[in-house]
């Protein structure tokens, strides 16, 4: 393919930024490529492996000169180093990030955008329960939506260069708004990362009673739960933090169902069971014919390092 961008600066060097490195190369599409890492032993290892063509010491160096710009970093951070690199952005740059909640990355962010620099949130649907510049790899985004979020006035041909480079690395393209994202990841990821963490926790209090006889017999249903559960947690506490509505709209409606399925269960009533599990058995089916996923045992997850 050809190169997008001359200048990508990421901003955060985790498992997406990492991952994003790699398939760039892979795939030619950018002639540089730089990064910047709060902390300075991400930062040492990032130039240890050879991760970046340059790691910075500071975000607004890394940006200096990048024709884009994309935020790697917690929910929670993002205002903060818009607020950073805003007075190093290249007039004409594109700034997009990674964020799992779009609504309020956009407020967060988007006051600091300077007049003559593109703004696109984007959102990759891709991910595993590793973290750190050493957790990434090229095939992490084949595949898989990555779903960008332009405001109505953005400027067209920066948001097709933007999925362009998200083709390149494997990735298949969506548009939505923010409210219609935070809602559809409320229901697809954030909810069922909340249940996991739940029913880990109730297992860990049943482990210490039971001699840990949870951890020796999990059955592979429990062992996702753990996979999911094991997340990076500064993520994920502002996920929840910042996408409050919605997740709490989603979960509402799960307690309602919960109980729904406990009076079946309490009542006998298995025609209720079998129909409502022959209902969701479909939504898996779904799910693999639309590539997402494949039947081979153990969820097709050969390697154990992809989501």
């Amino acid at each position: 393919m050809a190169q997008v961008y001359d200048r990508v600066a990421l901003i955060g060097l985790g498992l997406i930024a990492s991952s994003m490195c790699h398939a760039m190369r892979r795939a030619g599409l950018v002639g540089e490529i730089v990064g910047y890492a709060r902390s300075s032993e991400t930062r040492e290892i990032a130039r240890e492996i050879g991760l970046c063509d340059h790691v910075f010491d500071s975000a607004a160096e890394a940006v200096k000169d990048a024709d884009l710009v994309v935020l790697c970093v917690p929910v929670g951070a993002m205002e903060a180093v818009a607020r950073e690199i805003a007075p190093a952005l290249k007039h004409g740059a594109t700034v997009s990030d990674v964020g799992s909640v779009k609504r309020t990355v956009i407020d967060a962010v988007g006051p600091y955008i300077p007049d003559g620099v593109h703004f696109i949130p984007a959102h990759p649907l891709a991910g595993t329960e590793h973290s750190g510049p050493r957790s990434g790899f090229a095939e992490l985004f084949d595949n898989r939506y990555c779903i960008l979020v332009p405001a109505q006035n953005a400027d067209r041909s920066a948001v097709d260069r933007l999925s362009q480079l998200w083709v390149g690395m494997g990735s298949k393209t969506d548009e939505m708004d923010a409210e219609h994202h935070d809602l559809v990841l409320a229901v697809t990821s954030h909810t069922p990362h909340l249940i996991a963490y739940t029913m880990v926790g109730v297992a860990d209090d049943l482990g210490r009673v039971t001699d840990s006889e949870v951890i020796k017999y999990s059955a592979a249903g429990f062992r996702d739960f753990t996979r999911i559960a094991a997340s990076d947690p500064v993520m994920w506490r502002d996920v929840f933090l910042n996408n409050k509505e919605a997740t709490l709209e989603v979960l509402g409606r799960f307690t309602e169902e919960l109980f729904a399925l406990q009076r079946a269960i309490r009542q006998g009533d298995g025609d209720h069971l079998h129909d409502y599990f022959t209902r969701t058995r479909a939504i898996r089916r779904g799910i693999i014919e639309a590539g997402q996923d494949t039947d081979a045992p153990n969820f097709g997850r050969s390697n154990p390092r992809k989501d």
